[in-house]
């Protein structure tokens, strides 16, 4: 079994030595990974029965969080907020990513270089390294990049694969289970109402010697009754051999059932008989066999016929009498001819018998309740109107001979139908040697062929439901029923049409009776020597069936086939039966799992069939190699069907899993990992919810057989390690003090920082379901309050299923210590209050808050003041007002470190998070309400609004207000006059929106990351007092803008993940709120995991759709090569397009290969044009919060189907999928990039670049450091320092190995960083010719990689990182830069300036006097005489084309280089 999607193994970046660029002697000789081509171990893994893999094992560092002994309370929560590994984890163990193996598209000619998914040239998203090599002078190339672009070896490790990012089934599902509806339902399979045939009577009105009168015999005639010869025996002989026969037949089918003979009964003794078997049978089913053929034919009234004492008349026995003396349940067997006509006229004697019922009830409701007896079963030889057979060469009771000896019936009928002549006589045809039971001999393998072939027709042909109840309820009526279908073959080649109720559907045309035939004629041709062998002959060894071994092949077959349309196999009843032999039972097993592997439909068809019972008995089987295979047929069984709990703990089948979980216990695969992985979901599931299971899991080892598994490199094992502990100890106390002496909960502590979003999910599950010791004592408390500090860590984790978790968790620990919630919720109210109205208590300005750390020591943190309303004056100093200046009891402890985490989490980005965490905070809140406490709580909340609203300016502004407005709030910044508590209130009626601002105030406070900017006044003054002494250039360029802008924040529809719910406002909030986790965790085991990818199935509707978009991506790169010549050469002002976006954008980007222009505003609201159809076709809310605004946007997997980013001011990423639909539109992942941002008036916000080779986002603003995200892992991998007191401006990366990325500065400076030295050194240069804000720096991914820096002042310099000074440099505005794009491809620059000019540069040019081009945005009439800077500018990727806007406009103009720029 492969861990990987593509069979490969996990490798450790730091074992792939990488000689990099020299970069000012610093560089060289540096080694270090490239993590974008290192295959991953997969998540959820694929599975193979068959399969051997080896993984290396993962290097995973872990953080622990250190504590200073003596620091206050909600530092720790700062800490985990800046906290990150730095150092990057060995393994990539992380998310699935698919690999599209789409076809190799013919090279077309000997410099056509292919990207790792088939294109041609390199692409913004996944750029290949060998893309635009074809054909260039490499000692151009800047870098020193031609060294390595000309390493075959190179290239050939950097292409070996190509990731999607964010397409796992956790953002798929957004981490909820499907819908009920969307299961495939649960068959009952079960035998709840299983019969038994307890008795029988023979009733056999035979009349040796003397015909009945309507009955004309032929000459010669049958005369074999139970294959005895009435004529060769007196008549009273012969009858009694006849009912011994006919016993001993019966007796083949059950040996259980009572059987009782009656021969020629008369009348009265057969209504005594019938009675008394009803009386002892009581609820069970009786068997009713009459043989007629000694009577006349029944009654067209239905009537049978029986003998008076002296037999010397026919008494006829009405139906409706013989219904009342056996009662039901009943089985009728009628050989006579004529018989359809009892089976016609007892369904009638049924309804009048239950009409009778009905109208007894109706005059007496307490009645006894009598049986249904519409619940009789009939078989009948024939039809009405039609005679039985009499040819001498059958027996006379043929119909008998079908039911109850079939193999010497079906012989003989094979032998007299045979078209080819034959020397085999009757006799020895008749004299097959061997046992029924056994199945070795030729006669048991017969037996045991036609029994598989018999079920197999009757699984094909009857409704499941009436298979189930013919040949799964009752083992006398399936022996039956089975038989009976070769009765319907057999007789009506002789004129009679058996019939049965219920009735089957003709089965005499089945294919499988050819193999029927087959099978007999292979044993009849071996008979003769057989015969010989016996006699003392030639010895000859008995070659059996290939019937079993060809059926196999058969499944495979349809195995291979992908179960198209899930049609089911005709093959399964037949596996059934093959697993009664030791020869082919592993390889029966193995197509088994496979068929499971198709999922709840194929587990509920094989459950359906009989399966369990089989897989039951075999976990007594001590044979090794039956257990993997045993191990993934369990697994499939207990994830659609968890009833089988009693089943493993009756026979201690669950000690056989217990087993291989352990350790040291060998399993015969190579895969062992992820057999322990299903070992583990299985006896998850056996203590999910089954107190037995707990108790008797908890002795023999199953937790520290889990705990040893922790550490395992596969995540799949990790994952249910830790969910199978949480089965274990979840409402079981006592296996919970064992965790406590084991230290599970601390190993599981350990897991914060696991590379795989599952995994930490799983162990926070597992750490909820530890707490609730029923025995709260301090040790107790303080276990729990250690668990609760380490995972505090995980409240900035980048996954949101982890962080929805981390809620649950935090949600049963504010419940298991209510009331101390209620006291630290009280006192942030009134810390709040202070805030409001004194500013707040301060230590140098900051407040000091401690935290206790998990090893009783503390960390001390200091939070910069929150923007308090005023400065103290007396509209906020009422009367009586004082400063709460008691101190706080929950002061230094764990729980004000928890509520501020909630209180932060119930803005989480993502929508579920927010949700659940409100509905936490909700509940204290309501609480403290309804608690002693309730009245100051009232007082509380109203000065707290009443503050908040005296805060908020509801005049609408003047005109004078307009001209004279202070300079605008930047990127990260809002207003102080609409704090978040004012704004939150009129958004939603939560106490918890209303009082988030106690952790995440955007006027308030800064403890989220949302920087305040302070406002300069009128006179140019900060509220400090201090003067606006710096310099123009040095700020953010757009500061000053003037904005028409008529839209206003969620003024469009704000996309939410998939298979949200909103909550009811109106129901009250109850904690603790439960998880979802298990049953989205459960379902891995319910997908196919054998089989490939939807979308690299060939043929498929995927697969196609993928061909054809490489197909399409490759026809674009091809056609747009000839363009860059002409992109030098050609003027770049001929229109293309002209959109109005009702908004004004500030930022535009391209994809690379759809039609699609994609626009923001400055807001939140992102438009998606089709620049081809000229149409808008989305437009939706970003839903960041008033006074920020989107600073950044990207596109992920770009040559696939592509995935949108927004970075906003608050330090949010957002990436949705669909964004080009306004219906289907979805939120795919959420979280908080940035938890720092710095309060500054030069705010930059969030400034981002994604590399999609690595998988890697480089994230950065107004923080002191660089922040490395991974997608895979969703998380932070590390913090690099930036090394300068400026905000970053403008990030870019060199996108094939992706170790070099360069950042622009608010100060002019250009630093270069090489990730493969650790952090604190990774900076290895720094620029410093630029003296103003860096507007942008950008490195082409395509072309000679040239590296663009462009400034405020008007300045653009090209570099290389090898030289100190740039290569060239030219003035493009003497009036101010505001924007400046560089094509990915093409040696073109386009730079904005401040007064609505864009001009175009070649960037080989030797003289930059002048321009290629000089455009202009589009600016309406009232805005002509104003100065409009551009705003936003961006090239196509790969067309000549340009798209820019400028400010103070609504509309995006796109110009093409010529009439052929936009092909």
């Amino acid at each position: 079994m492969s861990a990987h999607p593509n069979g490969s193994q996990s490798q450790n970046p730091s074992q792939h030595p990488q000689g990099g660029p020299t970069v000012g002697g610093q560089m060289g000789g540096q080694t270090g990974g490239h993590p974008h081509h290192i295959h991953p171990p997969t998540y959820p893994p694929k599975l193979n029965t068959t399969m051997l893999t080896a993984s290396t094992p993962a290097v995973v560092k872990r953080n622990t969080l250190a504590v200073a002994p003596g620091e206050p309370a909600a530092e720790l929560l700062r800490q985990t907020l800046r906290s990150a590994p730095n150092s990057r984890p060995g393994s990539r163990s992380s998310s699935r990513r698919r690999t599209p193996t789409t076809p190799t598209t013919p090279r077309l000619g000997q410099h056509t270089i292919y990207t790792p998914n088939g294109s041609i040239d390199g692409s913004d998203g996944a750029m290949s390294p060998r893309a635009e090599l074809g054909g260039i002078d490499f000692h151009r190339m800047r870098h020193g990049f031609e060294d390595e672009y000309n390493s075959e070896d190179y290239l050939a490790v950097l292409e070996q694969v190509f990731y999607m990012y964010y397409t796992d089934k956790r953002h798929e599902t957004g981490g909820n289970p499907k819908a009920e509806t969307q299961h495939f339902p649960l068959q009952e399979w079960r035998m709840r109402d299983r019969l038994k045939t307890v008795s029988a009577a023979l009733v056999l009105c035979l009349n040796i010697g003397v015909d009945p009168p309507d009955i004309v015999k032929t000459n010669p005639c049958a005369k074999l009754e139970c294959w005895v010869d009435t004529t060769a025996h007196p008549a009273a002989k012969a009858l009694e051999m006849i009912g011994k026969n006919l016993q001993q037949q019966y007796e083949t089918l059950s040996i259980r059932t009572r059987y009782k003979q009656y021969l020629d009964p008369f009348v009265e003794d057969t209504k005594k008989f019938c009675c008394s078997l009803r009386r002892n049978a009581k609820d069970e089913r009786i068997l009713f066999h009459y043989n007629g053929h000694g009577v006349p034919k029944p009654t067209s009234s239905g009537e049978i016929w029986v003998f008076n004492k002296n037999f010397t008349q026919y008494i006829p026995i009405s139906l409706y009498d013989l219904q009342s003396w056996l009662g039901a349940p009943s089985l009728f067997v009628y050989d006579c001819s004529d018989a359809g006509n009892i089976v016609t006229n007892f369904n009638r004697f049924i309804e009048k018998h239950e009409q009778e019922a009905m109208e007894q009830r109706a005059r007496d409701p307490l009645a006894l309740n009598t049986s249904s007896y519409a619940d009789c079963i009939q078989l009948a030889a024939c039809s009405s109107k039609e005679t039985l057979p009499m040819n001498p060469e059958l027996p006379a009771d043929l119909f008998t001979c079908c039911l109850t000896t079939p193999i010497e019936i079906a012989v003989r009928f094979f032998v007299l139908q045979n078209p080819l002549p034959s020397t085999l006589p009757m006799e020895m045809a008749m004299k097959i040697p061997g046992r029924l039971q056994e199945r070795r001999t030729p006669l048991g393998e017969l037996n045991w062929i036609f029994t598989a072939i018999t079920d197999t027709i009757a699984w094909n042909t009857l409704p499941r439901p009436l298979f189930k109840k013919l040949f799964r309820q009752d083992l006398m009526v399936a022996a039956l029923f089975r038989n009976f279908l070769l009765s319907q073959r057999i007789m009506r080649v002789h004129h009679c049409h058996p019939i049965s109720s219920p009735a089957l559907p003709e089965t005499h045309h089945h294919p499988l009776w050819q193999s029927w035939d087959l099978a007999v004629e292979m044993v009849l041709a071996q008979l003769p020597a057989l015969h010989a062998a016996e006699k003392g002959g030639q010895m000859y060894e008995y070659q059996h069936s290939t019937f079993f071994t060809e059926q196999l092949t058969a499944f495979e077959v349809y195995l291979s086939q992908g179960a198209v349309d899930r049609h089911p196999p005709d093959q399964l009843p037949i596996v059934l039966q093959v697993l009664l032999s030791q020869v082919h039972r592993l390889r029966a097993l193995i197509l088994l799992s496979k068929f499971l592997d198709l999922g709840p439909w194929a587990v509920n068809l094989a459950l359906s069939i009989g399966i369990f019972p089989y897989v039951l008995k075999l976990l007594q089987s001590a044979a090794q190699e039956l257990k993997p295979v045993m191990v993934f047929i369990w697994a499939r069984i207990l994830a659609v069907d968890s009833s089988c709990q009693a089943d493993l703990l009756k026979d201690n089948g669950y000690s056989y899993f217990v087993q291989i979980l352990s350790p040291t216990s060998g399993i015969p695969v190579g895969n062992a990992s992820e057999h322990r992985a299903m070992c583990a979901f299985i006896l998850a599931m056996f203590c999910r919810g089954f107190p037995q299971g707990r108790v008797v899991c908890a002795p023999p080892g199953v937790m520290n057989a889990c705990l040893a598994h922790l550490g395992d490199e596969n995540p799949l094992l990790r994952q249910w390690a830790c969910l199978c502990i949480s089965q274990l100890w979840d409402s079981y106390s006592e296996a919970k003090w064992l965790g406590i002496r084991e230290g599970a909960y601390l190993r599981l502590c350990e897991l914060v920082t696991d590379n795989v979003p599952e995994v930490r999910a799983a162990m926070l599950y597992a750490l909820t379901t530890f707490l609730g010791i029923p025995d709260m004592s301090e040790d107790v408390m303080k276990i729990e309050q250690t668990v609760a500090s380490h995972v505090l860590f995980m409240t900035t984790d980048g996954s949101s299923m982890v962080r929805k978790e981390l809620v649950v968790f935090f949600s049963h620990f504010v419940k298991r210590n209510e009331e101390k919630f209620l006291v630290t919720a009280y006192e942030q109210l009134v810390q709040e209050r202070e805030f409001l109205y004194n500013g707040g208590p301060r230590a140098n300005g900051g407040e000091m808050l401690r935290t206790p750390g998990a090893n009783g020591t503390a960390l001390t943190r200091t939070t910069s003041n929150p923007a308090s309303l005023g400065d103290g004056s007396a509209e906020f100093k009422q009367p009586g007002r004082y400063k709460d200046s008691a101190p706080r009891r929950s002061d230094g402890t764990i729980y004000a470190a928890v509520w501020q985490a909630l209180l932060m989490i119930s803005a989480d980005p993502f929508p579920e998070t927010a949700q659940a965490a409100k509905v936490a905070v909700d509940y204290i809140h309501l609480a403290l309400l309804e608690s002693p406490l309730g009245p100051s709580t009232h007082t509380l909340i109203d000065d707290i609004t009443r503050a908040s609203l005296k805060s908020f300016n509801l005049k609408l502004p003047s005109d004078t207000a307009m001209n004279e407005k202070a300079r605008p709030e930047s990127p990260g910044t809002t207003s102080s006059r609409e704090g978040y508590f004012t704004s939150s209130l009129r958004r939603s009626a939560s106490i918890a929106a209303s009082l988030r601002n106690l952790a995440l105030g955007y006027g308030n406070n800064t403890a989220s990351g949302r920087a305040d900017y302070a406002q300069p006044t009128k006179s140019g003054r900060f509220p400090n007092g201090l003067a606006d002494k710096d310099p123009e250039w040095n700020r953010p360029p757009d500061v000053n803008d003037y904005s028409n802008t008529t839209t206003n924040y969620r003024s469009a529809k704000e996309p939410v993940s998939r298979n949200f719910q909103r909550r009811d406002s109106s129901e009250p909030p109850v904690i603790p709120i439960q998880s979802k986790f298990m049953d989205w965790s459960i379902e891995y085991f319910r997908e196919p995991q054998m089989k490939p990818n939807e979308a690299d199935e060939p043929g498929s509707v995927d697969y196609n759709q993928r061909l054809w978009r490489r197909t399409r991506n490759d026809k674009i790169i091809i056609d747009t090569q000839a363009q860059k010549e002409r992109a030098v050469t050609s003027r770049w002002d001929y229109p293309k397009a002209l959109f109005n976006n009702l908004a004004q954008p500030t930022r535009l980007l391209f994809h690379q290969f759809e039609s699609y222009l994609i626009a923001v505003d400055d807001k939140d609201s992102v438009a998606v044009w089709d620049w081809e159809g000229e149409k808008l076709l989305s437009r939706f809310s970003n839903g960041n919060p008033v006074g920020t605004r989107i600073t950044e946007i990207k596109l992920l997997n770009e040559d696939d189907v592509a995935l949108l980013m927004t970075g906003s001011g608050d330090g949010v990423v957002r990436i949705y999928r669909n964004y080009e639909s306004d219906k289907d539109v979805e939120l795919v992942a959420t979280w908080r990039a940035l938890t720092d941002l710095l309060s500054s008036q030069r705010s930059s916000g969030l400034i981002a670049d994604w590399q999609q080779g690595r998988g890697t986002m480089l994230v950065g603003g107004d923080m002191k450091v660089i922040r490395v995200w991974d997608a895979p892992r969703e998380m932070c991998m590390s913090d690099i320092p930036a090394r300068s007191g400026s905000c970053i401006t403008s990030l870019t990366s060199e996108q094939v190995a992706g170790n070099i990325f360069v950042a622009g500065f608010g100060d002019g400076a250009v630093r270069l960083y090489d990730r493969r030295l650790p952090p604190r050194d990774s900076m290895v240069k720094v620029w410093k010719e630029h003296k103003s804000w860096i507007v942008k720096v950008h490195m082409q991914r395509g072309g000679m990689r040239e590296l663009v820096s462009g400034s405020a002042a008007g300045e653009v310099k090209l570099w290389d990182i090898r030289m100190d000074s740039p290569v060239k440099q030219f003035l493009a505005h003497t009036k101010g830069m505001r924007n400046l794009s560089v094509h990915e491809h093409a040696p073109v620059i386009a730079t904005g300036s401040t007064y609505h000019d864009v001009k175009l540069w070649n960037m080989n040019a030797n003289d930059f006097g002048e321009p290629l081009t000089t455009v202009k945005p589009h600016t309406s009439f009232l805005q002509q005489n104003r100065s409009s800077p551009v705003t936003g500018l961006a090239f196509h990727p790969h067309r000549m084309m340009l798209a820019c806007s400028g400010a103070g406009d609504n509309h995006i103009s796109l110009f093409c280089c010529d009439a052929k720029g936009g092909i």
